[in-house]
Order: structure tokens, then sequence, then C-alpha cells
């Protein structure tokens, strides 16, 4: 069995007060799991990463001077943006496309990728917010990146980016408004997705402990190549700056969430 990596952090200045986190940046498998029985055009596709935000985040932290957390394995593999008690942690299938080797999976191989994948991703992301915590001496700002697909089921989508989150809308509403300042853009509101979620990155590490957060969606054709996140980081950058230069976005605040009452 190969090394394979579960996560990359990418270093910054930790007392800089900012998190960037990127779960899906990667398609990369362990070779024993092959292609997990799909072509290998599964893989250029957006259910198995989030298509340009590997170069987004990599080129916010180095202009930000700021630390970040990749994912390194494929979301087909096991979805690091899920809780480990989701059905939907390992698909079967995903936008019409059947996994042929995520099905059948025995519970011993589930737990295997739990333990192998989704578990060292996260801790790298809760040591990572811990020391940037330490460090700074306040409540870290998380921003975390995501990107969608520019159609769903052959409707276009008119967004060109969005903001998703639960109820801790501290960081919300300043990332909405610095987006919204270019008046070309089309920027969603919890659209379109909902950002609440119960287990995923934003919950576990953020609403359950009282960190200012938010979590941006790109659109993928928007960041598909060099130009593009060169233009979404110039567009992005003096944006994040402004949120972190912001105490109310370093201090410590729990907010019920909407997926229900925490466990603890």
């Amino acid at each position: 069995m190969q090394d394979f990596t579960a996560f990359e952090i990418i270093p910054g200045h930790y007392d800089s007060g900012m998190v960037l986190l990127a779960d899906h940046a990667m398609n990369r498998l362990p070779d024993e799991y092959g292609r997990l029985g799909l072509a290998e055009e599964a893989f250029r596709r957006h259910i198995a990463y989030d298509i340009g935000i590997e170069g987004l985040t990599r080129r916010l932290a180095e202009r930000l001077g700021v630390p970040a957390v990749l994912g390194c394995f494929s979301r087909l593999l096991i979805d690091p943006n899920r809780g480990e008690d989701d059905p939907t942690l390992v698909m079967k299938i995903s936008d019409g496309a059947i996994i042929p080797g995520n099905h059948p999976i025995t519970a011993e191989e589930w737990q295997g990728r739990i333990e192998r994948f989704h578990r060292p991703y996260h801790r790298a992301v809760d040591e990572t917010i811990s020391a940037v915590a330490e460090k700074s001496g306040r409540a870290p700002l998380v921003l975390s990146l995501h990107s969608f697909t520019p159609a769903w089921k052959g409707v276009p989508r008119p967004w060109h980016a969005a903001v998703l989150w639960d109820t801790d809308d501290r960081a919300v509403h300043p990332l909405l408004d610095g987006l919204r300042a270019d008046g070309d853009l089309v920027i969603g509101d919890n659209e379109p997705y909902d950002g609440a979620l119960k287990g995923d990155t934003m919950y576990r590490h953020c609403m359950t402990k009282g960190i200012p957060h938010a979590l941006l969606e790109v659109r993928q054709d928007l960041i598909a190549g060099d130009a593009g996140i060169d233009a979404w980081a110039e567009r992005l950058a003096p944006i994040f700056t402004a949120l972190n230069a912001d105490p109310a976005l370093h201090a410590y605040r729990r907010f019920a969430s909407r997926t229900g009452a925490y466990d603890t």
C-alpha cells in the first residue's frame, strides 16, 4: 500500500487570524483504488473535485500570507464535507454516474476510509485553526472555498459566486456586500445550495465552536484556467483582507444551528 497524504497544509502567518480551507481541492486516489471502476473522464468532472479551487486557494494563501488546508483525495472516495454518520459520505451514484468501487462496500472498508482519509484531513483542519487561534490570541476567521457547476440538469445557473451559511452571519453579510460591490456580478445567498448541513466542515469546526466563518462558492467555468483564477484571486484578496481586519470577526460566539440542537 503506497503512502498517500490525505491533506496538504500551506504554511502562512499563523498570527494573521485567518484560515483558508479547500475540502474538495483535488481528484486524487491511492493506486490501490484504481479509478473506482469509472472512466478517467469522470475525474475531470465536478463529481470528483471542485474544479479550479486548488489553484484559487493556493493563489489566495500566497497573496494573503495565511495558512490553508487542502483535501488531497477525491470526493468520490469519501467526502470530507460530510459528517461521519452522513449516508452520503461515500457516494454510490453522483450526478448520474454510478460508482462501482463504492457499491457494494463493506462496513470495514467504509470505516477504513474514514480512518485513513476523512479523520486525518479534519485533524489537520482542527490543528491549523487551533494554531492560528493560539498565535493570534483571538478567534480565527475561517473561509472555506468551493466551486459549483455552471448548469444543473441542463438549466444554466445565473450566479457567478455564492455565499453559504447556517445562522452565524457575522462574516456572511460583509462578504456578500464586498462581492456585490462589483455591479456586474450575480451573487447567491444560500444559492444554489443551503449552507446548513449537520456534520459538514463548517458545522464541525466553526458552528459548534463559535468561530466566525463563511463558505464561498465560485462558478467553475470562471476559474477553470489560470486567467480566471488570477482574476478571482485579485477580486477576493482585498475583500478577505477587509473581513480579517474587522474585530467582530475574531470573537467567539456560538449560534444555534438550523439543523437542530448540538450533540454537546
